[in-house]
Order: C-alpha cells, then sequence, then structure tokens
C-alpha cells in the first residue's frame, strides 16, 4: 500500500497537471515494484512560497539568485 506524497509550491499548478502527476506516479510504481493501482496513494501538497526554502533563504530568494548567476 504505497503513499506518495509531492509537494509543490502554491504557483497554480492546474488540476489537469495534478491528475497527470498522480496518474504518472500510480503507473510508475505499477511498472517499478508491481503495486496495485487500486491500493496506491498519492498527494498533492501546495506550500506557499514563504513557507519553502532552499540553501537557508526563501525559494523566490534562492530562484533570484541561480537567475542572476546565468
Amino acid at each position: 500500500m504505497p503513499y506518495v506524497n509531492i509537494k509543490v509550491t502554491r504557483e497554480g499548478v492546474s488540476r489537469a497537471q495534478k491528475a497527470h502527476l498522480i496518474k504518472g506516479v500510480t503507473d510508475l510504481l505499477v511498472t517499478v515494484l508491481n503495486k496495485n493501482p487500486a491500493t496506491t496513494f498519492v498527494v498533492i501538497d501546495e506550500v506557499d512560497m514563504e513557507d519553502w526554502g532552499i540553501g537557508g533563504v526563501p525559494v523566490e530568494e534562492w530562484r533570484a539568485r541561480q537567475s542572476s548567476s546565468t
């Protein structure tokens, strides 16, 4: 009974994109681990930007640094 939790920043992920993620992850578990899709759970959590950090800084600041370094 696999449980997969996907966390993404809250930036307008569409209902269709979420459905695609759920289907894709479920299919992957069926293919790789021979899991039953009827007992495979996929949960998508959207996290506010100010609640997500990378490398010790908020994600927006991290992104700004990445774009200015290229």
